[in-house]
């Protein structure tokens, strides 16, 4: 989330903390009263079911008003496809990487020329099959957080206020292609986060720059990348370089189930607040979360974990095991915004996005995160995204023309402002 998670998930500190189930997007079988959004599919099984009955998709037309940025997004998609390591992860079920890519080409073509949500709605469903996420309990329930880049100060080299450092990859680490996961060089099991943050890297010049709290700098480990700002107002992006193996645990989890916040208090300003409070908690609870992600200076970005530029509104995460990379999806769930006199209440939101992220507590059917922007305002957004929704994804329906050539960006039409969040 790469900007992995590689950005700051705001909503990763929350996950698995409510038992109880929003109000759904839309009508849907009743989900179990205690989902398990975790919950794992069984080996083999992916995410998505074919939708054959009609009456069972979505209305696309809310696609038409949340454009701006998309076309872009489904470039960086189609960057990511001519990657010869992305033919890797394809076919998806019965969709090949040509399909694929034929299909976001023929998404974009849409996007550019419907005038109006009706007949958006229309062409999806006459040139594309649909399918839906099964969700954490087999009748599409999705949970949905947001995330963000944040900016935080720091120093290339430490002083008595900035010294809380971050790494940048080791050289004895080394990813297994086997399993996909980074490992000890030869074998074994990495450094958890308790061992590195004790210095167990210190004196091998990996310390990348420095931070002067040591929740922003786990924060910036959750995510996978950041901005920083330093002494002189320049601002250093660093970006996702790899992770010790270790599986994502929720702190957030760890602080309810141990008595210390409540879940009335669990958004990223509260476990803020609480560590301000309680610096002498970071040492028992951060270390509780095992896994760290080094870091690289990174130009441009924010980048997910397909190493391309992910949008606001536009880029998701979710977990690429069972999920299809770099493709189109359809979102209906509630998300934050604020209102006129300053507040922050949801919205429904039904949009199109490019599934170009993952993070470390993504791990399941049931989740998929939002990248909402850079920035403290935006992250304030993030922190409050949480809520249930289905998640839908399509492909060129076999038999119908593609766009037949190569897609070059173009101005989509009736375009709208960059005001962001759009609603």
């Amino acid at each position: 989330m790469v900007c992995t998670r590689q950005c700051w998930g705001a909503g990763l500190i929350l996950l698995g903390l409510f038992a109880g189930c929003n109000k759904p997007v839309e009508e849907i079988a009743r989900p179990p009263e205690d989902p398990d959004y975790y919950r794992q599919l069984p080996p083999g099984e992916l995410a998505l079911v074919k939708l054959t009955d009609p009456s069972q998709w979505p209305d696309f037309s809310g696609g038409f008003a949340h454009r701006t940025g998309l076309e872009q997004a489904a470039m960086n998609s189609l960057e990511y496809m001519t990657k010869p390591s992305s033919k890797a992860f394809f076919p998806y079920g019965d969709i090949s990487h040509d399909h694929a890519v034929a299909s976001i080409e023929a998404f974009i073509e849409v996007i550019r020329n419907a005038r109006s949500g009706e007949e958006l709605d229309a062409t999806i469903k006459e040139r594309f099959d649909i399918y839906q996420s099964r969700g954490c309990d087999d009748h599409g329930t999705v949970l949905y957080t947001g995330y963000y880049r944040p900016i935080f100060d720091a120093r290339m080299k430490p002083d008595g206020e900035f010294r809380y450092p971050l790494y940048k990859r080791p050289d004895d680490l080394e990813l297994n292609p086997a399993t996909g996961k980074y490992q000890r060089k030869g074998g074994g099991p990495y450094l958890a986060r308790a061992e590195i943050e004790r210095g167990a890297l210190a004196g091998r010049g990996l310390e990348l720059c420095y931070l002067r709290d040591r929740f922003e700098a786990y924060i910036v480990t959750v995510q996978g990348s950041g901005r920083l700002r330093l002494e002189n107002g320049r601002f250093f992006d660093i970006g996702y370089h790899g992770d010790n193996g270790h599986e994502y645990a929720s702190i957030g989890q760890a602080l309810v189930d141990q008595g210390l916040i409540t879940p009335s208090e669990l958004s990223l300003q509260g476990l803020i607040r609480f560590f301000q409070q309680n610096p002498n908690q970071l040492e028992q609870i951060l270390p509780q979360n095992p896994r760290y992600v080094f870091f690289t200076p990174r130009t441009g970005g924010p980048f997910g974990s397909l190493n391309v530029p992910v949008t606001p509104f536009r880029s998701i995460a979710t977990d690429k095991e069972v999920y299809p990379r770099a493709c189109v999806a359809y979102l209906q769930t509630l998300v934050p915004a604020r209102t006129a006199d300053g507040g922050i209440r949801n919205h429904s939101y039904h949009g199109f996005a490019l599934d170009q992220d993952t993070g470390g507590a993504i791990r399941a059917a049931g989740r998929c995160d939002f990248f909402l922007g850079t920035g403290p305002e935006v992250g304030e957004l993030a922190g409050r995204t949480l809520a249930e929704g289905k998640l839908y994804y399509i492909f060129l329906r076999q038999g119908v023309p593609d766009a037949g050539t190569a897609v070059n960006p173009q101005p989509p039409a009736n375009p709208q402002s960059d005001q962001v969040p759009e609603w």
